[in-house]
């Protein structure tokens, strides 16, 4: 229980994985030098009506055949591969940043010194090997290309480190690396999460990470840009907009981020077939929005804020893997200020 003397109600950390959006080229896979960016293609489609019917429609004929009969109309954006292109060309960014042991913002000089004294032994024990491998393995398998990576021939992830002085590079094959564990430990991955490690636990340190992947799709494939969130539809004319940059087609920052950060298989559920979803993304409560389902519930004491305010005011923990949880929360960043009421 937290005392009143060290409680922060101001309690922040800054992002330490930083992705850039991730930019759509269109290439071949026998001469990957030469490419274009992808431009957005509008469509206009008339679909059937195909959701569900209240039964009064459903059980009559002749009102299910006018309901039918009804255009469904829509204006939808689309991206795809040239005729003469097979190869999808998917480039980001990745900034790697030290300082964790530091908030951005704290109100409580004991609660800061607390945090700071646990955040400094965790990183001294571990050096967040464990997490910079999972990283690492999430670039080497090219999660972060979503629907994209489903039927590819061939996908060819490669990975340059741009810091002056430590310049390297490695070529990951990513079919080699599944995305539903992280039992894999090779030579390549070892030195790209020793240098993500390095960065993160390094206080001024950072790691900046040029990626550059191919995926072998098939000539004139479509592909998949991030969809944009329409707020009002009432006035959009598309009923599908996808994300572009000066008019060519590209993916979220914060989708790739979501694709890195799907390391956690220490949640409860994770061995228990039935209802696991595979690692999913650092969240604070195991939130799957696509499921509908927190992983990581108050009621069952797995959520961050449940570990994150025992660890931070020096108890252990139960399990080291709590530990990577709690850092990996914090690699991620957000506001976790605690209520003084």
């Amino acid at each position: 229980m937290a005392k009143t003397n060290d409680i922060a109600s101001v309690l922040a950390f800054e992002k330490k994985l930083v992705p850039s959006d991730g930019y759509f080229y269109g290439t071949t896979w026998a001469n990957k030098e030469t490419c274009m960016p992808l431009a957005l293609q509008e469509k206009s489609v008339r679909g059937t009506i195909s959701n569900r019917l209240k039964t009064a429609v459903k059980n009559d004929p002749a009102k299910l055949d006018a309901e039918v009969e009804k255009p469904n109309l829509q204006t939808v954006d689309a991206c795809a591969l040239g005729t003469d292109q097979d190869t999808l060309k998917h480039y980001f960014t990745l900034k790697v940043l030290g300082g964790v042991e530091t908030p951005s913002a704290c109100n409580n000089a004991i609660f800061k010194a607390s945090y700071q004294q646990a955040a400094r032994a965790y990183i001294e024990k571990e050096g967040f090997k464990e997490l910079a491998r999972r990283y690492a393995i999430n670039i080497a398998n090219a999660r972060f290309l979503w629907r994209n990576r489903v039927g590819a021939e061939q996908i060819e992830v490669q990975v340059k480190a741009l810091n002056k002085g430590q310049e390297q590079s490695w070529t990951f094959n990513a079919a080699s690396y599944s995305t539903r564990h992280f039992d894999y430990g090779d030579q390549q991955l070892q030195e790209l999460s020793n240098q993500i490690a390095q960065a993160l636990s390094g206080g001024d340190s950072y790691l900046i990470l040029e990626i550059t992947t191919y995926a072998q799709l098939g000539k004139a494939q479509e592909v998949y840009p991030s969809e944009e969130l329409v707020l009002d539809k009432g006035k959009s004319k598309k009923s599908k907009v996808l994300y572009q940059v000066q008019g060519y087609a590209a993916m979220h920052s914060q989708k790739i981020g979501n694709a890195l950060r799907s390391i956690d298989t220490w949640y409860p559920a994770f061995d228990d077939e039935t209802v696991s979803a595979g690692p999913i993304a650092i969240e604070p409560y195991g939130a799957v929005t696509n499921l509908g389902t927190a992983f990581r519930t108050p009621k069952e004491k797995q959520d961050f804020y449940t570990h994150f305010d025992k660890w931070a005011r020096g108890e252990a923990l139960p399990r080291v893997e709590d530990e990577h949880y709690v850092m990996a929360i914090l690699i991620r960043g957000g506001v976790f200020g605690e209520s003084d009421k």
